[in-house]
């Protein structure tokens, strides 16, 4: 049977509607699919966003070596001023007004009481440790909490996975990505110092409305050791400014 014997005339085949003003209803699938794509152009875009801040922050970056003066007898610092673990042996070192005899704490010997400045630090492979900036007048010789009233702004990692800023009282921080590098951003006149999961381009924590009057030290604590389990070090890394 040709389409001619269908019963419809040539007429019903030439004949055209306007549909121009009819709404086509995505199904819900399509929905889906329109927000998850609106969600990652969202991502894409926060993301591009902080890594031109972070190339931006680059630009401050300062060369930061650990002073032995200050670190703790049970500290075993690299060669280089790099690199600092804890150890299980107590060194036998004069116990001057510099050095922290209380806690496994470290200072690096740059000193800042102005202007912008940014490090790094590998975290990897360890299960505690705290990182920031303090001020240098600061206790280190006995306890101390370590809030911004004591002149303590710190991030710290205990237990392998529970992350906190030292606030009055401490923040819980939930992170999407465990940090393998830090980096520490800070700005004097502007108060703030802030914290950054390096390579997946993430902020951690940011303490706002300081009030520095003073000099701030890079400040860095590897943990106990707990019988290896938190053997790694914690590394001052060169920070790459041509990224």
């Amino acid at each position: 049977m040709s389409p001619a014997c269908s019963g419809m005339s040539e007429h019903h085949f030439l004949s055209t509607k306007d549909w121009t003003g009819v709404m086509v209803r995505p199904s819900s699938c399509e929905e889906t699919v329109l927000s998850a794509v609106a969600q990652l152009e969202d991502t894409l875009s926060d993301k591009i966003k902080m890594m031109k801040k972070m190339k931006i922050m680059h630009q401050f970056a300062v060369d930061v070596t650990l002073d032995p003066l200050t670190a703790n007898p049970q500290l075993v610092l690299s060669d280089d001023g790099k690199q600092v673990h804890h150890s299980d042996v107590k060194k036998n070192l004069p116990d001057n007004k510099e050095r922290f005899s209380y806690y496994g704490m470290v200072l690096g010997k740059q000193n800042f009481s102005s202007g912008r400045f940014y490090f790094e630090v590998q975290v990897k492979g360890k299960t505690d440790w705290d990182l920031g900036v303090v001020k240098e007048s600061i206790n280190r010789k006995g306890y101390i909490a370590a809030t911004p009233k004591n002149g303590l702004w710190t991030v710290a990692l205990r237990d392998g996975n529970v992350y906190k800023a030292c606030e009055d009282p401490s923040v819980i921080l939930h992170l999407k990505c465990v940090p393998e590098k830090v980096g520490v951003f800070v700005d004097y006149e502007e108060g703030v110092v802030s914290f950054y999961d390096v390579d997946a381009a993430a902020l951690i924590y940011s303490f706002t409305h300081c009030c520095f009057t003073h000099k701030l030290h890079p400040y860095f604590s590897p943990g106990l050791n707990y019988g290896g389990k938190n053997s790694a070090p914690l590394i001052i890394c060169p920070v790459n400014q041509s990224e």
